[in-house]
């Protein structure tokens, strides 16, 4: 009888140390997509500190300001636009005149150049998206920035990944509303019926044959 090169428990160790690796391997990949999905890598929920600490619960929520105020070119650019400094003095010119707060703005005011804001929304370079054509499809703010109006300092609410974007190409009649309600923002969607609101994706003209998902719509 030739000897035993192994020991006796040979097989035991090798299968602990296949299921070690494995387990390891698993654990690996399901901490890549829990950082991937947590808002340290989305930036969901954290708000960026800003030149000025400007609070949308104060200026939305209890002001009654509409968005349009600000964001000017949202009903017809691609981008919503950020408020000119001249917009924000046709009030601070007469309240809060001496706040430290609003020191940038006066300074800015003065001297013509733009308060540096730190974009919440930083879409890569390779993704085109446009708000006026959202806006006239009866896609509501809230549904891409969430209950900003409780917000006393802005925050992403939806990490806008590509996934995330397809859900509401796929199945607009989750998201859509009457085009006078895009800007409320305590508007519920079940404020309507499926049936009413596949009605307005027909009166919209939103396609609905797949075409929404080509690559080409957002990647140009």
């Amino acid at each position: 009888m030739s000897a035993q090169i192994f020991p006796r428990n040979a097989n035991a160790i090798f299968l602990a140390s296949l299921f070690g690796l494995v387990m390891l391997i698993i654990g690996t990949i399901a901490a890549m997509v829990g950082f991937y999905l947590s808002p340290w890598y989305t930036d969901v929920g954290v708000a960026k500190a800003q030149p000025v600490p400007f609070s949308h619960k104060h200026h939305v929520s209890e002001l009654k300001i509409d968005c349009r105020y600000c964001h000017a070119t949202v009903e017809k650019a691609a981008h919503a636009g950020f408020p000119a400094t001249e917009t924000c003095m046709s009030c601070h010119s007469q309240v809060w005149t001496n706040s430290p707060l609003l020191e940038v703005v006066r300074t800015s005011y003065q001297t013509g150049e733009p308060v540096v804001w730190n974009r919440i929304y930083d879409l890569p370079d390779f993704v085109y998206f446009n708000h006026s054509i959202h806006v006239a499809k009866g896609i509501g703010c809230s549904s891409c920035h969430g209950r900003i109006d409780q917000q006393q300092l802005a925050a992403k609410a939806q990490p806008l990944y590509m996934g995330w974007c397809l859900g509401c190409h796929r199945a607009p009649e989750d998201h859509i509303r009457p085009r006078e309600e895009v800007f409320n923002m305590e508007w519920d969607v079940n404020s309507l019926s499926l049936a009413e609101r596949k009605q307005l994706v027909i009166e919209y003209q939103i396609p609905t044959d797949g075409r929404l998902t080509n690559c080409f719509v957002c990647h140009r």
